[in-house]
């Protein structure tokens, strides 16, 4: 509008009329008042308002469609100019959940990444707080300067002393439900990929990692058992072809190459991480691949029990390609495993 109509005055006179070719007929700019009020709450706090053509405004955040206009800051605008890693994860998490994300903040926070998180309980906490000393970025679903849960008081204000707490909403907007997806588009946003520590089969880390793969970021997942619903998700993107995370070096690796001048400098020597999390599968299997080989499977059992070892003879392919899949049907239902390494198809 700015660009179009020259100046800010003549950009809002024109408002009504292009609501109006849009089908709004009530359309009204933002009062002056209303704007000056959010002015003064902002001081208050000690926020700051970034604008898109801003020098401080992240320049990751333009490769959205819906770029946030306006953005208010709390804290340390340097962490914006640096490479950053989001974590995110269930709000219940695990006691190794919380256990992997804090080993994995701290390391990338010493190799010179910054971690962009939402602030909530569970995976987001343990990342912020192992992060609080290399940086940190909370990406809120409310007004900067309204924290949420309460419980993250303390580390809301530990954060905007030595990191950055950030949102597109105004002022004393206090989060609601149809916030968060919108707050998840701009943790990916900001980040050069999304590393989901544990996450249910539908959860709003799952949002995440699909905005993730619709603004071109990497995604990676850390792998969890089978039977842990916590783990769900994360098994399910593995599975889809995200990136298998057990360490900090998992997730530089993924990353695409940057040039020296971008390029993260370690502070310290690299520390290994859970070293009893199983390495990651050779190769990854795209959707139409596990789709396909889900249809072989099924088509080659019955009710009759087949051993395990004759059904990937058949199917000719490698063992650590089918018995992935084979947990995925047994885990739907689909396949019933027999003493003896015997499968036989349900139903």
């Amino acid at each position: 509008m700015l660009h179009e109509h020259g100046s800010a005055d003549a950009a809002l006179d024109a408002l009504p009329q292009v609501a109006r070719d849009a089908g709004v007929d009530d359309y009204t700019p933002c009062p002056p008042d209303v704007a000056q009020a959010e002015l003064r709450k902002a001081r208050a706090a000690g926020a700051r308002m970034i604008c898109v053509g801003d020098a401080d405004y992240p320049s990751d955040l333009l490769d959205l469609s819906d770029p946030p206009p306006i953005l208010w800051a709390l804290g340390d605008l340097g962490l914006l100019t640096r490479d950053r890693i989001a974590m995110v994860g269930a709000r219940n998490a695990s006691s190794l959940g919380t256990r992997m994300a804090r080993a994995l903040a701290l390391d990338l926070g010493k190799k010179g990444f910054v971690v962009v998180s939402g602030l909530a309980r569970g995976v987001d906490t343990a990342a912020h707080l192992a992060a609080l000393e290399t940086g940190t970025i909370a990406i809120m679903a409310g007004g900067v300067d309204v924290i949420y849960p309460a419980e993250n008081t303390r580390l809301a204000e530990d954060i905007a002393k030595t990191g950055l707490r950030l949102s597109e909403q105004p002022m004393g907007t206090v989060p609601q439900a149809r916030h968060f997806p919108r707050r998840n588009r701009l943790i990916s946003g900001l980040a050069r990929g999304v590393v989901v520590v544990e996450a249910a089969a539908k959860s709003g880390s799952l949002i995440t990692a699909r905005d993730a793969l619709d603004q071109g970021r990497e995604v990676m997942a850390v792998p969890g058992h089978p039977f842990d619903a916590r783990a769900a998700g994360c098994n399910m993107l593995i599975r889809d072809g995200a990136t298998l995370v057990r360490r900090a070096e998992d997730v530089v690796e993924a990353l695409p190459m940057r040039d020296a001048a971008h390029a993260p400098h370690p502070a310290q020597p690299d520390l290994p991480i859970l070293q009893d999390i199983p390495a990651p599968p050779p190769e990854r299997r795209s959707l139409q691949d596990t789709a396909a080989l889900h249809t072989q499977i099924l088509n080659r059992l019955g009710p009759s029990p087949v051993a395990e070892d004759q059904l990937i003879r058949d199917l000719r392919a490698p063992a650590q390609a089918v018995a992935p899949v084979l947990t995925d049907l047994e885990l739907d239902g689909h396949i019933v495993r027999h003493p003896g390494g015997l499968l036989a198809k349900t139903g």
